[in-house]
Order: C-alpha cells, then sequence, then structure tokens
C-alpha cells in the first residue's frame, strides 16, 4: 500500500522531467499521431488481470504525456484556453486530494466556505448588489442554468406541471453567440424553432434595433419572449455586445438578460478593461469561465444571479438523506439543493487560490498583458506584406487573420481567388500539427460569408512576451511559404 502512494511522488517528477508544468519554447507544443499510430504505440486495452509494476505504470504516464499536447507552451494559441496558474493547478491537486463534495458543510465545510467568498467577490466585481451564485461545469451548463431559471421566474408552475397548453417560450442570442445556447433550448424543452438569432454588425456585436425588432415580430405571433444572452467575448472575433443598450430593451420587453461573459468575464479585473463590461450589473444573470482567459485549470465556471432566492427555489428537490432541516449547524452553507447536480466539484478552490496568493490587481495585470500583447499582434500584422486582418481592431484576445503566400499577391481578389485562400489556412495548420511547431486554430464566419482564417487567442498563462509574438508571425510566414495550392 505504502508504495502505491509513492507512485504519487514519481508523478510530479515525472511532470517536471517531461516539461508539462513548465514547457521550453523548443519543445514540440504536440508530436502528433494518428489514432492507429497511437493504439500501436499504446496499449489501451483493459481486461488484463496481470498488476503492472510501479516502473511499468511510470512508463505508461510518460508514453501519455509524450503524445498529448502541451497546453502550457507558449506557441499554443489553438484554444481559448492554454496554460494554467500554478497556484491554480496547486488548487486542483488539493481537491483531488481531499476529493469532497461541494453540496454540504458537513463534508466540506471550509471548501464551501471558499466557495462563498469567491461568489461574493465575483458578484461585487460584475455589480450585482445582493445576489447568488454557483459554480458550474463549463459555461454551457452556465447558460443552460440561466434559461432554466429564466423560464421559471416568468412561471414557477413549470417546475411542477412542465411546460403544456401554453405559448411557445422564445429565447434571443447574436448570430455570433456561443453554440451552448443551441443546445440549452433543446435540452430544456423549448425547441431550436424558438430561439431567433439576432442580426450582429460587422464587428460580431448584436444589434439592439435588430432585437427590439425581433421580440416585437414574436410577440405578434403569440409566442412569448422570456430569455436574451447578450455575450461579453464571442468565440471568434472576441466581441462583446453592448449590455446597456441590450439591458435597455429587455426591461422595456420584460425579458430576462443573460451576459455570456465566459470568455470576456476576465476583463472585469482589470481597471483599463473592464468598461467592456459596463452594465454588467443590470443582467439577470451572468456566466464567466476563469478557465478560459485567466488560466485556472479547467473546469472553472461561475454563474451569478441578481435574485438571491431563486437558485434554491428553482432546482431544490428537499433530498431528506442529505438536506436535514434539523442539524446542528447553520443550514445555509448547505448549497447543494440549489444546484441541479448532486455531486459537485469543489472547483472554487483553485479560483480562490489564485485571488488569495496574487491578488485581484495581480490578476488584473496579468490580463492587461494578454490585451497588451494582442494590440501588439494587431499592429504587427497590419503592418506586415503578406497578413490581412479580418478586422481592423479587436476588443479582446481573439486576433483573427488571413496569411496571403507570395504566389497569390497582387493579383485580383476574384471570388476564385477568395475560395483559394480560404484553403490557406486548413494548410498552414496541417503543417503546424505535423511539426508541433505551434498551433493556432482556424475558423470561418459562414453567417456572415467569409471563409477559413486564423483565430489566434492569448491568454494570460503561460505569460507571452512580445518576442514570443514574433517567432509565431515569423512560423506561420515559413508554414506559409511550403504549402501547395
Amino acid at each position: 500500500m505504502a508504495e502505491d502512494w509513492a507512485f504519487l511522488e514519481r508523478v510530479h517528477r515525472i511532470l517536471c522531467e517531461e516539461h508539462i508544468l513548465q514547457v521550453p519554447p523548443e519543445e514540440r507544443v504536440v508530436d502528433f499521431k494518428h489514432p492507429h499510430e497511437l493504439l500501436e504505440i499504446i496499449d489501451v486495452s483493459l481486461g488484463t488481470e496481470v498488476p503492472r509494476t510501479l516502473d511499468e505504470a511510470e512508463e505508461i504516464c510518460r508514453l501519455i504525456l509524450k503524445y498529448s499536447v502541451k497546453t502550457g507552451h507558449r506557441f499554443f494559441c489553438n484554444q481559448l484556453f492554454s496554460g494554467c496558474d500554478p497556484y491554480g493547478i496547486a488548487g486542483a491537486w488539493i481537491t483531488e486530494a481531499l476529493n469532497t463534495s461541494q453540496y454540504t458543510f458537513e463534508v466540506a465545510p471550509v471548501l464551501t466556505l471558499v466557495e462563498d467568498a469567491v461568489l461574493k467577490k465575483c458578484l461585487e466585481l460584475f455589480g450585482f448588489q445582493d445576489g447568488d451564485g454557483i459554480f458550474s461545469p463549463g459555461g454551457s451548463m452556465s447558460n443552460m442554468y440561466a434559461m432554466v431559471l429564466a423560464r421559471f421566474k416568468i412561471n414557477p408552475q413549470y417546475k411542477s406541471t412542465g411546460m403544456f397548453n401554453t405559448s411557445p417560450l422564445v429565447a434571443f442570442t447574436s448570430q455570433d453567440s456561443h453554440y451552448s445556447l443551441k443546445k440549452a433550448t433543446h435540452w430544456v424543452g423549448i425547441g431550436l424553432d424558438n430561439l431567433v438569432h439576432v442580426r450582429s454588425d460587422d464587428r460580431g456585436r448584436m444589434c439592439p434595433d435588430a432585437l427590439r425588432e425581433a421580440i416585437v415580430r414574436i410577440k405578434s405571433e403569440g409566442r412569448r419572449p422570456f430569455f436574451v444572452n447578450a455575450t461579453a467575448g464571442t468565440t471568434v472575433l472576441g466581441a462583446f455586445d453592448d449590455i446597456n443598450k441590450l439591458a435597455d430593451v429587455c426591461e422595456e420587453a420584460g425579458v430576462w438578460l443573460h451576459v455570456d461573459a465566459c470568455l470576456g468575464g476576465s476583463a472585469i479585473l482589470s481597471e483599463r478593461f473592464k468598461n467592456l463590461l459596463c452594465g454588467s450589473g443590470r443582467a439577470q444573470s451572468l456566466a464567466w469561465n476563469p478557465h478560459k482567459s485567466l488560466g485556472a485549470p479547467l473546469q472553472c465556471s461561475i454563474l451569478l444571479i441578481q435574485e438571491k432566492q431563486l437558485l434554491h427555489k428553482c432546482n431544490s428537490a428537499n433530498a431528506d438523506y442529505l438536506f436535514q432541516q434539523d442539524k446542528f449547524y447553520d443550514i445555509s452553507y448547505d448549497t447543494g439543493d440549489k444546484s441541479f447536480q448532486c455531486g459537485r466539484k469543489v472547483d472554487s478552490f483553485k479560483l480562490w487560490l489564485m485571488m488569495k496568493v496574487r491578488g485581484i490587481k495581480n490578476l488584473g495585470e496579468k490580463v492587461e498583458n494578454a490585451m497588451d500583447l494582442s494590440r501588439y499582434l494587431t499592429e504587427s500584422l497590419r503592418n506586415r506584406p503578406g497578413f490581412r486582418l479580418v478586422l481592423d481592431e479587436y476588443q479582446y484576445t481573439n486576433i483573427c487573420f488571413w496569411y496571403i503566400p507570395k504566389i497569390m499577391r497582387g493579383q485580383e481578389e476574384t471570388p476564385e481567388w477568395w475560395t483559394q485562400l480560404y484553403k490557406v489556412a486548413p494548410k498552414i495548420k496541417e503543417k503546424m500539427v505535423m511539426t508541433g511547431s505551434m498551433l493556432v486554430g482556424f475558423s470561418p464566419l459562414l453567417h456572415k460569408g467569409i471563409g477559413n482564417f486564423f483565430r489566434m487567442v492569448i491568454t494570460c498563462f503561460p505569460p507571452r512576451t512580445r518576442t514570443d509574438i514574433d517567432q509565431l508571425i515569423e512560423e506561420i510566414e515559413k508554414l506559409g511559404e511550403s504549402i501547395s495550392l
């Protein structure tokens, strides 16, 4: 048994020796193998009855790490998340070792207080006066929570009777919003036909006038508007809807306003950039994922709401074996009944430790560094031959652009030319993956008639420099001239 526990010390050593926690820039971001190749290298099958030795277990772990993506590499700019804050990792390790659930003070005495403290700080940051909140397993679930709360608020009887023999409820979101809104309308029984995608402007922001018109139209059809999703940091362009203007529309119409700030919520920590979220305190709910820009380990997702008891009223099931009312301690800290889940991971401790050790000001400075580097990247691309920005400027740290190979420059930009250009990013991406030199995502914006372009995302961790940005640009140039069109 002691030997089993000693393996944990080996794991820490392996992580250090394999450079997982701190990845040198000269190492590959990924050593890519196709699925059939990985199955030949690593035996992932189960069923053998022969126990493995510690040395064999160590070799298995090293192989897993060798062929996994090093998301902590400074040239990993592929997703909305990247590396982790070391204090966040420490919080994750402690959470795993404690192996408890967040639902009652009885089994998580300190950690229920920790979650309460984090939520109170977040409510304060976003301008929610006396609200409530909960940690959820990701932003998609936070958005779904908000939709369920809005449905309960408009008619609490739906919890008992279901949505029968009533006017169809309709939700609204922008063309550029996250796809989780589609899933939410399906899962909560609203239906995809009752999700209206409101027109966005050329920068990806929802048009308030278009929202107002859509609400009027839906009412005229005998359907009932109940939920508007604003986005603070869209997935592709990083656009921030004007929350104040959307709040005006929602207040006029008596509709719940939710802000999906899963990506852009970290800007609230910065004195220089928190104005991007101006008006957030007017929303009825808001979702924020510190595991994205801020570098908290996955998963770390928060839902905030304005109304104090609404989560409990909406979600409570009064499980007598957990939430007894005659306990000897303050049962207000037994928060599990306001959650959709029963067992719930203690995600709050990761963020709490980051905030406690670094302080809000220091975390805000890390957000500002990421924002400043994204501005540097924008200007570098603007002034460099062969690169073209999708937008002239960006609100957040998502920077979208094309690389135009030399062979395509100086030509008339016909529809055929653009069709060819849209093939460039996927071909360069293949080169990136196969060489392992970097990972940058690409995306189209089909609803705006735009084909594939690169989307480079700058996060707080690992901390990057202007030199890193220069090297990323140079590598794209090099790979871009090696492709065949």
